[in-house]
């Protein structure tokens, strides 16, 4: 039961006088970049502008391997908020196997009804990576169904690798034709798994296609492949997860420099569900959207952990209400009543968390109370 509400109106802090700046350090000396001004738009969930963004949420990204016919059947049901249909590390390595695996895809997406297949905003592809064999094929074949939206593109060392997937798509005059041109762009996901890729990470996340809007691709989210990462850089994985802390900050920050997501790496312990909720509060705290998972008992824990508790929410409705008040009476800052005592000095940055928040409640459906 909601207490009575009661704000007292305190004087605004002077502002501070930072200001954000993009960071040029780390790039990549081979890249050049002089084609473009990269934009930095808002198109992350974690943004503070909240007019304009999508409502979607995309919290749960889970794994369905292409070369099982019962599981892509299975995954109809999942309520899984991304469904990534992958064509990578759950088929084996030879040419048989990933042929097998592309027209098993193919057959499934395009055969099964409209009705029983998962929105297109929810299906994501999850391509063999630039420097094999089989990533041209996988992403001829991606291309002629208009149902796949993502794609999630493994190892990207450098904004080149970008830039290649780019021409590529451009070269294959089939990807216009198979579009509706009122649809939104198609989707990259960059995985990040290695330490060149953390050390151009800002390059990487400002990609913009050289051809321009007209080619209709963008990049949409940043993912971390934390075990590829470990294997790249001899990193030791342990419970505690503190070894890769700086990574996981570096993604999620840069990410939302750019307005893209940040995905969280996978728990590989999948029945460890008490293990995966920590994990997933330990990612909402660092900032990323969401979580990939690898098995479907995970998802539900992934998409309640990544929204808003009732508290975080009870909260941020009180400062909307506050705040609204305190700009009626002039005021730019109020002192929020705490439980047991004290008061909060509540200003503009608080203001824009709590919107946040109040927004990506209402996106998981999670009732706003009517504080007074």
């Amino acid at each position: 039961m909601l207490r009575t509400l009661r704000f007292s109106f305190a004087r605004p802090c002077s502002p501070s006088g930072f200001v954000a700046r993009t960071s040029h350090a780390a790039t990549d000396t081979s890249s050049t970049r002089s084609h473009f001004v990269p934009t930095i738009v808002s198109r992350s969930l974690s943004t503070t502008s909240v007019e304009g963004q999508r409502t979607q949420l995309n919290r749960s990204y889970l794994y369905v391997p292409a070369a099982s016919e019962r599981m892509l059947q299975k995954s109809l049901v999942t309520k899984s908020d991304v469904i990534i249909y992958d064509l990578e590390d759950s088929v084996p390595p030879t040419k048989t196997d990933k042929e097998g695996a592309r027209e098993r895809l193919a057959q499934f997406l395009q055969t099964a009804s409209k009705t029983e297949l998962p929105h297109p905003d929810r299906i994501a592809v999850r391509l063999n990576s630039t420097n094999t064999p089989f990533f041209e094929d996988d992403l001829a074949a991606a291309l002629q169904i208009p149902s796949i939206r993502t794609l999630v593109l493994p190892k990207v060392h450098s904004v080149h690798d970008l830039h290649h997937v780019s021409r590529v798509i451009r070269s294959h005059s089939q990807f216009k034709s198979t579009r509706d041109p009122t649809e939104q762009p198609l989707r990259i996901v960059a995985s990040i798994e290695s330490a060149r890729a953390l050390v151009n990470l800002g390059t990487i996340a400002g990609w913009q296609s050289e051809f321009g809007p007209s080619l209709r691709v963008s990049l949409s989210a940043l993912l971390f492949a934390a075990e590829d990462y470990c294997a790249d850089t001899s990193i030791i994985r342990t419970k505690s997860r503190q070894e890769l802390l700086y990574t996981r900050s570096q993604i999620a920050i840069t990410a939302k420099a750019f307005g893209l997501d940040a995905v969280d790496m996978v728990c590989v312990n999948y029945k460890d569900l008490d293990y995966l909720k920590e994990e997933c509060e330990d990612g909402r705290r660092l900032g990323f959207n969401g979580k990939q998972a690898i098995h479907p008992t995970q998802v539900e824990i992934i998409q309640s952990t990544f929204v808003p508790t009732e508290q975080e929410i009870i909260r941020a409705a009180r400062i909307v209400k506050g705040m609204e008040q305190a700009h009626g009476a002039q005021k730019g800052a109020i002192g929020l009543e705490l439980e047991g005592g004290g008061k909060e000095m509540i200003d503009a940055p608080m203001l824009l968390q709590a919107e946040n928040t109040v927004r990506i409640a209402k996106a998981a459906g999670l009732p706003i109370p009517d504080v007074q």
